[in-house]
């Protein structure tokens, strides 16, 4: 396959990664408003929809979506971990060991883990990133392990 183009002019390359790279991304701060619109769209139950619906429920109050977490850590890790030809993900682990909450103020902690080479295509390879989501208090809110599909720089 041939080397895409790169979305960012100013990404990195695989010959800008190696094992053991960390990245900390921005922050975000989750809101009652965002969690509801998020839930009302795509994960409409009543722990996330809702303040008074969230009472008695396993949570005992209201909670981000998992799937707004990863939203919005998709969101983080895109300035985080600037990939020349974007994020292109090829599988991965995902957990959620405690739910987001309004007020949280989400950041991404990572680190390259390996790198493997295509023996068939040299140029490129699959990165593995762990990387966690955490709020301000150091509460861990997501966790992924993903492989990412990363080309090495075109020649100029």
């Amino acid at each position: 396959m041939t080397t895409p183009a790169p979305t960012r002019p100013d990404g990195l390359w695989l010959d800008d990664l190696n094992e053991g790279m960390t990245f900390v991304s921005d922050a975000c701060e989750l809101t009652t408003e965002a969690i509801i619109a998020f839930a009302t769209e795509f994960d409409p139950q009543p722990f996330h929809t809702g303040p008074e619906a969230a009472e008695g429920t396993f949570f005992g109050g209201l909670v981000a979506s998992g799937w707004h977490t990863a939203a919005i850590t998709m969101r983080l890790l895109v300035n985080a971990l600037p990939m020349a030809t974007g994020i292109v993900g090829g599988g991965g682990e995902l957990n959620w060991p405690s739910a987001a909450k309004a007020g949280d103020i989400l950041r991404v902690e990572g680190v390259v883990t390996q790198i493997t080479r295509s023996r068939s295509h040299p140029e490129q390879a699959w990165v593995v990133v762990e990387h966690r989501t955490l709020n301000q208090h150091d509460q861990v809110r997501q966790t992924n392990i993903g492989r990412l599909l990363a080309w090495q720089r075109p020649p100029i």
